[in-house]
This record gives C-alpha cells, structure tokens and sequence, in this order.
C-alpha cells in the first residue's frame, strides 16, 4: 500500500514522490493487537531502561545530565563544563570510541546561538534492555578508561559527526 500525493504542475517540487505505507500500516495493526494497555506497558519499559542509564551515565562523572528521559524515553547530556576544559576528549570522539563497539550514540552540537555545546543522546527504542543499558555502560566505561590512558590524545572539535 503506497500513499500517492498529488502532483500540482512540472514548477512545483514540492510533493513530488511516493512513500511506503507499510509502517503506518504495521503501526495501526500493532496497537489493535496490543491496545493501548499493551502500547503503555512497552512505552513505560523503555522510559524505565531510559531513567536507569541516564541516572548511571550521570554518576560516570565527567558527563552531565540536560535530560534524562522522565518525559518520553530520550535523553541526553554534555561534558561538565570544568571537565570540558581540561579534557582532552570530546564527546565526538566518545561517539567514535563507542561505535567501534558497535554502540550509534551520536554526538551533535545544537543550533545556531548554541552551537558550541555539544551533546550526546540516547533513544531508548522497544527491545532496549536493562542488560543492553548494561553494555552500553560497560563500553562507556572503557572509553573512559581509553582516553585516560592516552595523556596526548587531542580531540575532535568539529567533523565526525553522526550520519544516519
């Protein structure tokens, strides 16, 4: 099933393209199989796994919490501002150090205004466990570890950043 827009004239590129409607579709067919009590309990399982990693990733020391996901299961945080100073890593290269374990927890800077805070985030899906939070700390652990025992490292200050 293919939701096909309607096509205006050959100046106007606007809605010129067809998208598949499978995951609308597997969407609609999900929530009248769980129903909004099986939707509540999946959403809250990940907000809960979100809660446990933000809260531990913020013990970690050197990161600090802008989110921590009690809203939706999302959060996110930055290097402490004195750590950021006299750190040689940056959160672009955590971001490498983590996906060469196979980890995407991409590392931005925010908009325009802001754009020297840079940011990292996590988005805890349905099938995001406790024991994968525990991985995913684990690994972060290591990376710390990692960038301690390089005392010339220098970080990447822009570039490298996260691509879908």
């Amino acid at each position: 099933f293919y939701v096909t827009p309607v096509i205006f004239g050959p100046s106007d590129f606007s809605i010129n393209f067809s998208r598949p409607g499978n995951q609308v579709v597997a969407q609609y067919y999900n929530f009248l199989r769980l129903g909004m009590d099986g939707y509540t309990r999946i959403q809250q399982a990940c907000q809960d796994v979100a809660l446990y990693l933000s809260g531990e990733i913020a013990k970690l020391g050197p990161f600090e919490l802008i989110t921590n996901g009690s809203d939706i299961p999302v959060f996110c945080w930055k290097l402490k501002d004195d750590f950021a100073d006299s750190s040689s890593f940056t959160l672009l290269d955590m971001a490498d150090k983590l996906r060469e374990r196979g980890w995407l927890v991409p590392a931005y800077p925010m908009p325009p205004n802001r754009q020297a805070l840079f940011v990292q985030r996590v988005v805890v899906k349905e099938g995001f466990s406790h024991d994968m939070a525990d991985m995913l700390l684990e690994d972060i652990r290591r990376a710390l570890e990692w960038f301690e025992s390089q005392p010339g490292f220098i970080g990447k200050k822009e570039g490298g950043n996260f691509h879908h």
